[in-house]
């Protein structure tokens, strides 16, 4: 969902109570009760039930329906105005502008702090593209209790502003990590432009150098990116690379680590055969060119993201993969299945071809039940019998067929979507009538006469009495008027 930051200024402390203690619920409840949400934010059942109400129409939170109580859940809307509060507080962000990037899993927006110096706001939105496929697949928080979309993009915004500040601080070409909060982290705004979007390159040999050489310095440094590639390296108007977006980056003591390094290296090499048509024979090796030099990855630990924290992001990556490895494999299925599906169709040379009483018996059929679509065979009939009319319209006599053949073209001519088929419209039930009826009947119809009378009779009397009543009651009401007013003195 876009990040719409309008109503930010017209919350009070409460709704923000309100908006903290439904995300205290969410860490042992996936839908947190009512009771429990006034209870956390210590306001009263009618004030808090009032405030919950708001918040849910802004969107902020979500009523859960078919639960066996009543409960709201946390939405990345108000995890985003929760964060928002919180640089807000810190005098981090000031304004938020116009959103300025879309990610896979993540939105990037302009904001500014109380300087007005301009920043970025990324904020992150795991499981906005996977989540239907991992729930058509198995339940991923049944697997993991503890875990939620909302705990893994936290988890993605710590790893990623660790790792920003550890490389920022050791002289590498990333932005300046500025804050983080939740799931969000605001760094330094970068007037350069995606690798992706440059069509043409003066030195693509130099460029290709730079590259593999900041790959090679990371593996020294005890880091690799393991997402290398065109869409998360930026270029400056003077042709500098600057490398962004971390939730991948691993360390060399990792089990995969060289499988990282040689994508990443692969990516790149990709990318310049293709785009700049530039190819080179020299390209670092996991094995022959990294020595490593420093421990960046013990450095981003101590800073507080810990290895279990990094363990579970990375299965929630490996599940990712997992899933959409499967659809992929999924999808071939049911194009094989497709293809099986074509070839054991029967082709028009192995249908036999009908006779002609067949054919008839057909075309009677299809009148008869309201099937105006011309088959193959009858259009070709249709096309015979024009053009025999064009040739000979001097022949009186026709045949049984041309009739018929007729009499179907006027039926074609009609919509008949307008209309039901036989054998759609419900038949009417019968009734039979006979001629002599039984004594039982009369004696019915007779006593049902009666009622009638009866019935009739009653009403004209009702009529009466509400008529006579009236005449009384008017002429006590009258009689009353004139005493109060002394007529019938004079």
């Amino acid at each position: 969902m876009k990040l719409d930051a309008k109503a930010l200024r017209y919350m009070s402390s409460e709704d923000f109570r309100v908006l903290t203690a439904v995300e205290m619920g969410s860490k042992n409840h996936e839908v947190v009760p009512s009771s429990l949400i006034a209870q956390i934010a210590q306001l009263r059942h009618g004030g808090a039930h009032k405030l919950v109400g708001d918040l849910a129409k802004r969107k902020l939170i979500a009523r859960v329906q078919n639960m066996s109580y009543d409960g709201y859940r946390l939405t990345y809307g108000g995890y985003d105005y929760l964060a928002l509060k919180t640089f807000a507080k810190r005098g981090t962000v000031y304004s938020v502008g116009n959103q300025i990037g879309v990610g896979k899993e993540s939105d990037i927006y302009l904001v500014a702090d109380e300087d007005d110096n301009q920043h970025v706001l990324k904020l992150q939105r795991l499981g906005r593209m996977s989540f239907r496929t991992i729930k058509s697949k198995r339940d991923y928080l049944q697997k993991r209790k503890s875990a939620s979309w909302m705990y893994m993009s936290r988890l993605a915004a710590m790893k990623e502003y660790a790792f920003m500040k550890v490389l920022y601080e050791n002289g590498f070409p990333v932005p300046e990590p500025i804050d983080q909060s939740r799931h969000c982290v605001v760094m330094g705004l970068i007037d350069a432009f995606p690798l992706r979007q440059i069509e043409e390159i003066g030195n693509p040999g130099k460029l290709y150098s730079e590259l593999m050489s900041m790959i090679v310095k990371l593996a020294q440094y005890g880091l690799i990116h393991g997402d290398f590639n065109e869409f998360n390296i930026l270029i400056k108007s003077d042709g500098s690379p600057v490398l962004i977006d971390f939730p991948q980056m691993v360390s060399t003591s990792h089990m995969n680590a060289e499988y990282y390094f040689n994508r990443d290296v692969e990516c790149i090499r990709v990318f310049f055969r293709r785009r700049f048509g530039y190819e080179s024979a020299l390209y670092p090796r996991f094995t022959h060119d990294v020595n490593r030099e420093f421990s960046l990855d013990v450095q981003v630990a101590a800073s507080g993201f810990s290895k279990k924290m990094q363990k579970e992001l990375e299965d929630y990556q490996e599940e990712i993969k997992d899933m959409s490895s499967d659809e992929d494999e999924d999808d071939d299925d049911s194009d094989e299945e497709d293809q099986d599906d074509k070839e054991q169709q029967p082709t028009k040379d192995d249908i036999p071809e009908m006779t002609e009483e067949e054919k008839m018996e057909e075309k009677m059929r299809n009148i008869r039940l309201g099937n105006t679509e011309p088959t193959s065979e009858e259009e070709e009939s249709e096309e015979e019998a024009e053009s025999s009319e064009e040739d000979s319209d001097e022949e009186e006599e026709v045949d049984e067929e041309t009739e018929l053949a007729r009499r179907s073209e006027k039926i074609e001519k009609l919509n008949n979507r307008d209309y039901k088929a036989h054998r759609d419209v419900k038949p009417k039930k019968s009734i039979k009538k006979s001629g002599t009826t039984t004594a039982a009947a009369k004696e019915e119809a007779v006593k049902n006469k009666v009622a009638r009378a009866l019935k009739s009779q009653t009403n004209k009397q009702n009529v009466k009495n509400t008529r006579g009543n009236n005449l009384k009651n008017k002429g006590k009401r009258r009689d009353k008027a004139d005493c109060k007013g002394g007529g019938i003195f004079d």
